[in-house]
């Protein structure tokens, strides 16, 4: 089957001051998040300019595939410009009939893979019509994306003093009832929380870790629902009160060092250990490593040359649809809030 381009699909991110409370308003739409908590993440942006990285880094990672792949490559958003509805209607306008999504989430799960096929179905419906768009599998057990982390981990464990820590792993946190209903019901939930842990074992592993721990971050939601724990800053208190003296901390849910990776990392868990006497070294992310963008180029190869599968894991290579179709019957359905 022959395809015209490349999509790149993201979350977005402000761009300046007057972005970050529109932006946010984007983010948290219909999910019941309170006002304070916006007020709050609002003050993360301004600390930087408001100015998130992501965008740039997307930017910069697209032009580190666009050498590999024979295929024009266009950006889109959900949350902010360049908005993927605006994207498709440009790709349209291109004379594009059908095209490759990569979306920049690793794994499966409501917020990591189905709502991105939301995002292809509300774009394709506000475009008449729209180019075919045929979005890409998860990559969480790929070789390059585990050897990628694997070097970081390595690279930040040698900026702490002799070789005594503790290998921490981190994720965006997610509500307990989203988990539970990630993936088919068949398989019984969970296959976000699943992935990472396994994502987590295989790094550690490449490094050649023993042991290791993996919490969350960047919880967003009401008090009273229960988030996936432990929080990372909390855990940091925890690995103190049992002796230990170095972290080396890798944000393996994230393909970038966007804001929740520098506010909620570099910042508020560095300032933590820093409080604690904690040796801290945060590891990088695949940014726009070279390995990231072959293991894009190899998941286009894949469609395009009927190159082969490769995968590190046991779990079924998920989540590529076609124009915003489901994997499965309720697979990662969205959890009715009370009320509603």
């Amino acid at each position: 089957m022959s395809y015209d381009a490349l999509l790149w699909l993201s979350f977005g991110g402000p761009e300046g001051p007057e972005d970050v409370r529109p932006f946010l308003e984007n983010v948290t739409r219909g999910r019941g998040v309170p006002p304070e908590r916006l007020d709050e993440v609002e003050q993360h942006y301004q600390h930087f300019g408001g100015v998130s990285p992501i965008n740039a880094l997307n930017r910069a990672a697209i032009d580190a595939v666009r050498g590999l792949v024979d295929l024009p490559i266009y950006f889109g958003n959900r949350n902010w410009h360049p908005m993927v509805e605006d994207t498709l209607a440009e790709m349209k306008a291109a004379g594009v009939k059908r095209a490759l999504v990569f979306p920049t989430s690793a794994y499966g799960g409501y917020s990591a893979c189905r709502q991105y096929d939301e995002d292809i179905l509300r774009a394709r419906a506000a475009v008449e019509d729209a180019p075919e768009l045929v979005k890409l599998r998860q990559f969480f057990d790929h070789p390059l994306f585990v050897e990628s982390f694997a070097d970081a981990v390595r690279a930040a464990a040698a900026s702490l003093p002799g070789d005594d820590y503790r290998v921490v792993f981190t994720a965006h946190s997610v509500p307990v009832s989203a988990d539970k209903a990630a993936g088919p019901p068949e398989d019984g939930g969970h296959l976000y929380s699943r992935q990472v842990a396994e994502a987590s074992r295989l790094v550690a592993e490449a490094v050649g870790v023993a042991d290791h721990d993996v919490v969350w971050q960047s919880r967003s939601g009401p008090p009273q629902v229960p988030w996936l724990e432990p929080d990372i800053v909390d855990h940091l208190d925890t690995l103190y009160d049992k002796g230990v003296r170095n972290v080396v901390v890798c944000p393996i849910g994230f393909v970038s060092d966007h804001l929740e990776v520098v506010w909620d990392l570099d910042t508020e868990a560095r300032e933590r250990a820093q409080e604690l006497g904690m040796g801290f070294a945060r590891a990088a992310t695949p940014n726009d490593d070279p390995r990231f963008a072959r293991l894009v180029a190899e998941l286009v190869a894949e469609h395009v040359a009927d190159a082969p599968v490769r995968k590190l894991s046991d779990f079924p290579a998920a989540g590529c649809t076609v124009d915003g179709a489901f994997c499965a019957t309720r697979c990662c359905e969205p959890v009715k809030r009370p009320g509603r």
